[in-house]
């Protein structure tokens, strides 16, 4: 291993860690004196993805962060929620212990974390793995969501889109007309 900053292939670790799923090294380099982080896991044997096509793909955990960081663009996430949402997926795929999975499992374990993520995410990732054919489709998933009581509840880290005070004012309007 060479440093990162200057290329020096002399380095010391400092410090040594046990991690989630491997171990964390705190290393410096003996040319610059620059410090750096590096991380070791176990590298498992991988397995096939079957696509809807029949195709047979090799799984790629960037492939599978693509698609979750669409699904949660511009969305109010707490920090790291998608990479742990991948890392829980790609955990539970290596559970399985096959060689070959279906994209279906992989998708429905990806849209059933986004439903207690962000319902947004969830729809946004559901019209795209579903392949909705048209509105009704996507109206039909949302008044599922709504049948269930989803939509009403407020997420953790997610704020209103409207004040409270706002909120109460529109909702004694709307009583009064109706």
């Amino acid at each position: 291993m060479n440093c990162p900053y200057c290329g020096y292939s002399d380095l010391r670790v400092i410090d040594s860690r046990d991690v989630n799923d491997g171990v964390r090294r705190r290393r410096q380099c003996l040319g610059c004196d620059l410090r750096f982080t590096t991380y070791e896991r176990v590298q498992s044997v991988g397995f096939f993805v079957i696509k809807k096509d029949g195709r047979r793909e090799e799984f790629s955990k960037d492939k599978l962060l693509a698609g979750i960081g669409k699904a949660c663009e511009k969305r109010p996430l707490p920090v790291g929620s998608v990479d742990g949402l991948a890392d829980e997926v790609e955990a539970g795929l290596y559970r399985l212990g096959k060689a070959e999975i279906s994209g279906s499992i992989i998708g429905d374990m990806v849209m059933s974390r986004l439903k207690s993520l962000d319902y947004i995410a969830y729809i946004r990732f559901a019209s795209i793995y579903r392949d909705f054919s048209d509105l009704t489709d996507l109206k039909q998933e949302v008044d599922t969501l709504v049948s269930t009581g989803i939509e009403t509840a407020q997420m953790a880290d997610q704020l209103p889109l409207l004040p409270e005070v706002r909120l109460a004012t529109l909702t004694k309007r709307r009583r009064r007309r109706g």
